[in-house]
């Protein structure tokens, strides 16, 4: 027997009432650790930070930095780097209530992005990526260490690519692209996971089939509800003219925004893949139910004629008083033909089963 695997939901939602802008820490995330990269065409340099405000002369000496901050357990420094950067305290307050929906904002100075990442080691895990575009700036807030960035990490340090030689907004478009890239294998994993579900499917030994199906769709759903509205992003960086992403940039976001695109046109499809294998599952289970009904009332309908001879001549009426009461009861050969008559009735009956096809391979009569 299977136990139903459950998962509990953390609550990560700020309480309610509070003032707009309240910046409020789950108490389970970790202390920021923050990441600098700054870089030009020819040269790049990376240092850990614990002071902020030394951020400031980093970036008036190279022309892209990507400052990288894993954890949000520290109001102080969220604010710290807030005043730095000149962050808006409503987008300050959404990269700590990290249960947001992907949107794009524009604020003094630049622009406030949030989208979600993903991975899949047993279960679907999502994690917001809180993004700042600046001019000459790219600022990045995660929950955890950990991430699918570390491509774009590899592609700056060897100079791969036209990243170096680019601006902050092309440096936006790299990690959003790599994000967006990420889902692709989970939704891969998810297909595989399918394929060797319709094969139990079809052979029906298992018994929790239908509820791991569930579980797929509602993680199916799930990253859909993430990529929708990050889809939605993408399109209004590629197709709005705003004004820190130069347009050739903007068709670098619209190859991104396509690749959402497909990414969730496969995510439907395997949704309906789910669909279609639960109710084949429903269809084989009821088959099989069917087919034991079937030999349960043949077998019933073999035995009741049966059980009526047995019936009848199980009847004590006197043969003394009337020659008609069961006169087959004085006859030497009266039980051998009961017997008989038994082993007619049934063999009669599975001869009319098979010519019916009900049984065997007979002729189907119609």
């Amino acid at each position: 027997m299977t136990k139903r695997r459950s998962r509990k939901r953390k609550r990560k939602t700020k309480p309610p009432g509070l003032p707009p802008g309240t910046l409020v820490v789950d108490p389970e995330s970790p202390p920021p650790v923050i990441h600098a990269i700054a870089y030009d065409a020819d040269n790049i340099v990376e240092m850990a930070i614990t002071e902020p405000e030394t951020l400031t002369e980093l970036m008036t000496r190279w022309p892209v930095t990507w400052i990288n901050v894993n954890g949000l357990g520290d109001v102080a420094m969220v604010e710290r780097l807030g005043q730095v950067f000149g962050l808006h305290r409503l987008a300050l307050e959404d990269i700590l209530n990290v249960t947001q929906r992907a949107k794009l904002e524009e604020y003094a100075g630049g622009y406030f992005i949030i989208a979600h990442m993903i991975r899949l080691p047993e279960h679907l895990a999502t994690e917001q990526i809180s993004l700042f575009v600046g001019r000459n700036f790219v600022l990045t807030f995660q929950e955890t260490a950990g991430d699918c960035l570390d491509g774009v990490r590899d592609r700056l340090r060897h100079a791969r690519g036209r990243v170096r030689g680019e601006g902050a907004d092309y440096l936006a478009y790299v990690i959003l692209d790599s994000v967006t890239d990420n889902y692709f294998p989970v939704v891969e994993t998810f297909a595989e996971r399918l394929d060797t579900l319709e094969e139990a499917v079809f052979t029906a030994r298992e018994n929790d089939i239908v509820e791991r199906i569930h579980e797929i769709k509602t993680e199916l759903q799930h990253l859909r509800r993430q990529l929708f509205p990050q889809q939605q992003v993408l399109s209004m960086l590629a197709k709005d003219e705003l004004q820190l992403i130069r347009p050739e940039t903007r068709l670098f976001f619209r190859d991104v925004q396509d690749h959402t695109v497909q990414a969730i046109e496969l995510i439907d499809s395997h949704r309906e893949t789910a669909t279609g294998l639960v109710d084949a599952y429903l269809s084989m289970v009821s088959r099989k139910m069917n087919d034991v009904m079937k030999v349960l009332t043949i077998i019933a309908t073999i035995f009741i004629p049966l059980s009526f001879i047995a019936g009848l001549y199980g009847m004590n009426f006197d043969t003394n008083r009337s020659p008609w009461n069961m006169p087959e009861l004085r006859w030497t050969f009266g039980y051998p033909f009961a017997l008989g008559l038994m082993a007619s009735v049934a063999a009669g009956l599975i001869f009319f089963f098979r010519r019916r096809g009900w049984i065997g391979n007979g002729r189907r009569n119609g």
